[in-house]
């Protein structure tokens, strides 16, 4: 049974997510890809706008994926969709990534106060709980401490969790650059380096250098969402990202713009930290399983050209 909120945690015996993350992207290259089974891609693989449609889409994509990308990042909506029958191809789909030894993040971007927050820190990363992923995303506008269950529970159980920060859609700048030199952005990248130093110990500051991936050593388990089309607003809002200590996921890599080579100079000291997804551009090559391998091999050697 998985386990409720406030119940003892028991120890889990796996490595740290930013140390298994970093294994997995030395391995693979730094591609997560997106699993987003939009309807329009369903037709255009020849599969039912169905339950069934659903998991076949999914477990081609895990199939195409797996031992050639360092994470797969299921759209967690995508699922919901299709109500009880979509949750269950959801918890099928986690299961098989496990059982692939490879890292899920599961898109859900939660983000809620008190008990409510911690059932759903219990849902996406308590041991037992058929829903459990390596990491989950997470939403901060109702303050970074509202996440606290999420964040304790995912230090203790060795899983990781992505927050929103400065995110791929246009419209997030109406929030996240707020305050210009005191912005939003900057105020939840702060929390997530304070949060890291906490568990990882030792002051805030990169992590130090000299391994084959420059800022892949010593991540923690708070990461952050930083599109990789945010251009220079990093710059622009004063925000270190190096100083986080912590993995980046970055959506808008391929079918929304961004290239692998435009990486280094958006990200800057800590491209060693990038962790790019990609769904549309790899998903359109589907359904044949080779043709897919392909595009994530393609798209995973890029990546680590670019980015180390």
């Amino acid at each position: 049974m998985p386990e409720r909120p406030g119940a003892p945690l028991p120890a889990p015996g796996r490595a740290p997510f930013g140390a298994r993350l970093a294994r997995a992207m030395d391995a693979h290259g730094p591609l997560c890809v997106g699993i987003d089974p939009h309807p329009g891609l369903l037709d255009a693989w020849g599969l039912p706008r169905t339950a069934e449609g659903l998991r076949r889409f999914s477990l081609t994509v895990l199939e195409a994926a797996a031992g050639r990308a360092a994470a797969v990042k299921p759209q967690v909506a995508l699922y919901e969709s299709y109500g009880a029958a979509g949750i269950a191809v959801l918890e099928e789909l986690l299961a098989g990534a496990r059982a692939a030894d490879l890292l899920t993040v599961a898109d859900a971007k939660r983000g809620d106060i008190g008990s409510t927050m911690e059932a759903y820190a219990a849902a996406w990363l308590a041991e037992g709980s058929p829903l459990a992923a390596d990491a989950v995303t997470l939403s901060p506008y109702l303050g970074f401490e509202s996440l606290r269950p999420a964040l304790d529970l995912a230090a203790r159980t060795g899983r990781g969790t992505f927050v929103l920060a400065l995110t791929s859609n246009p419209e997030g700048r109406s929030v996240q650059h707020v305050g210009g030199a005191d912005s939003v952005a900057r105020a939840v990248c702060s929390a997530a380096a304070a949060e890291n130093a906490r568990v990882l110990g030792g002051a805030e500051g990169p992590a130090p250098a000299g391994a084959a991936a420059a800022g892949r050593t010593g991540l923690g388990p708070c990461g952050l969402v930083v599109g990789a089309t945010v251009g220079d607003a990093l710059a622009a809002l004063g925000i270190d990202l190096a100083g986080v200590r912590g993995p980046l996921l970055a959506p808008g890599y391929g079918a929304q713009g961004a290239r692998a080579e435009d990486l280094p100079a958006v990200f800057g000291a800590a491209a060693g930290q990038v962790l790019a997804t990609s769904s549309r551009a790899i998903l359109r090559r589907g359904p044949a399983v080779p043709a897919l391998r392909e595009a994530v091999e393609r798209s995973a050697a890029e990546l680590a050209a670019a980015l180390g």
